[in-house]
C-alpha cells in the first residue's frame, strides 16, 4: 500500500499536516501488561481501618447501638483478634478462608453501622425535640466516618477477585479505573492500587455523591458506589436538617 496523500503547504495546514505526519510515522504506543507483576501487600491499613471503625462504634450513643453497646464491636474485637493471629503482615496470594472471614468482618462491621444509621433516623425524625440533640449530630458524624471506612474495605476487597489475587498477580477483570491505569507517564506500567487508593475513593465518593478521579466498571462496582452515595446523601441530609433546629 502506498503512503496516504499528503495536504499542499502553503493552504494554511501546515501546522496540521505536521502533526498528522507525526502520528503516521510513530509507531502504534505497546499496550501495558495485564495484569501487573505480582507485589505483596501489607495487611495493617486494612487492620487499622477496621480497628478504627470498631472504635468509632463504641463512640456511638447507647441508643444507637445494636442491642447491648458491647455486643457487635465485641464480636468484631474477636474476628480482629482472629484475623491478627491467622493472617500474614503481607499478602502474598489467595486464601479462600480467610478472605471468607474478612468479608464477614466487613459485614458484621456495615451492618451495626446501618442500624445506628436507621435509629439515629428515627430519633431525628419521629422526636419533634430529639433529647441531647448535640449529641446525635456528633453521631451522625462518626456514623458518616464509618460509613466511608467500611466502603473502603469494600472496594479493596471487590476489585478483580480482591487483594490475595492482586498480590499474587493472579487478578481477575479490574472493577474500578484509576487515572494511573490509563497514562504510564504517571505511574509505571507495573502500578496497581493498594489499600490506600480504594479508602481515597470511599473517601471522594461519600463526599461527593459520585464517583470523581475512579471510575466503576462492573456492576459490582457501580451498585456499591451507588449504595456508599445514597447512604452518605441520607446521613448528611439529617445533620444537616435536624441541625439548623437543634442547635
Amino acid at each position: 500500500m502506498g503512503s496516504p496523500p499528503r495536504p499542499r503547504r502553503g493552504d494554511g495546514r501546515d501546522g496540521a499536516y505536521a502533526l498528522a505526519e507525526v502520528a503516521y510515522e510513530s509507531p502504534a504506543p505497546s499496550r501495558r501488561p495485564y495484569p501487573p507483576p505480582a507485589v505483596p501487600e501489607s495487611t495493617w491499613p486494612a487492620r487499622l481501618t477496621v480497628i478504627a471503625a470498631i472504635a468509632l462504634q463504641l463512640s456511638l450513643p447507647d441508643r444507637l447501638a445494636v442491642g447491648t453497646r458491647f455486643l457487635l464491636p465485641a464480636l468484631e474485637t474477636v474476628l480482629v483478634v482472629g484475623l491478627l493471629v491467622a493472617a500474614p503482615r503481607k499478602l502474598e496470594s489467595h486464601h479462600a478462608v480467610r478472605r471468607r472471614i474478612t468479608v464477614g468482618l466487613i459485614a458484621v462491621v456495615s451492618f451495626a453501622n446501618g442500624i445506628s444509621l436507621y435509629l439515629l433516623a428515627h430519633n431525628l425524625l419521629h422526636k419533634k425535640i430529639p433529647e441531647n440533640g448535640h449529641e446525635l449530630i456528633v453521631a451522625g458524624v462518626l456514623i458518616w466516618l464509618t460509613n466511608f471506612m467500611i466502603f473502603g474495605l469494600w472496594y479493596w476487597e471487590i476489585d478483580r477477585g480482591g487483594p490475595g489475587r492482586r498480590a499474587g498477580g493472579e487478578d481477575g477483570p479490574p472493577d474500578f479505573l484509576f487515572p494511573q491505569m490509563t497514562d504510564d507517564t504517571i505511574e509505571p506500567a507495573g502500578w496497581r492500587p493498594e489499600f490506600i487508593d480504594y479508602l481515597y475513593v470511599s473517601l471522594t465518593n461519600a463526599a461527593a455523591f459520585s464517583p470523581t478521579d475512579t471510575m466503576p466498571l462492573s456492576h459490582t462496582a457501580k451498585m456499591v458506589m451507588g449504595l456508599q452515595s445514597i447512604i452518605s446523601i441520607v446521613t448528611i441530609g439529617l445533620i444537616i436538617s435536624r441541625a439548623v433546629n437543634i442547635l
